[in-house]
């Protein structure tokens, strides 16, 4: 379940990616729906090797304790982002399939 900070969070990152509001696709000048998830995957795997490699400078004695458990924070965060958009493309397939034709 994502939290209220967490999508905070996330709509904080999308306003600094460009990403306009919904129904503003890509004729409108902004991101459609697809660039939107590549984006946010790319953003969540870059902050997983962010974190990682954090965790490896802690261990060689060049990184702080507290820079560490901010990339592990921001990646968690992304990661929780994009399950919860799945979850709801999941969710919204699901309620798409179950509508009488």
């Amino acid at each position: 379940m994502i939290t209220a900070l967490a999508a905070a969070k996330a709509y904080a990152a999308s306003q600094n990616h460009g990403i306009t509001a919904p129904g503003a696709g890509a004729e409108g000048g902004g991101l459609d729906f697809g660039a939107m998830v590549k984006n946010a995957m790319s953003d969540a795997v870059h902050a997983s090797k962010n974190a990682e490699t954090q965790m490896v400078r802690q261990t060689q004695g060049k990184a702080e304790l507290i820079d560490v458990a901010t990339a592990i924070s921001a990646a968690e965060t992304s990661l929780e982002t994009v399950m919860a958009v799945r979850d709801q493309v999941i969710s919204a397939y699901q309620e798409i399939m179950r509508m009488p034709i």
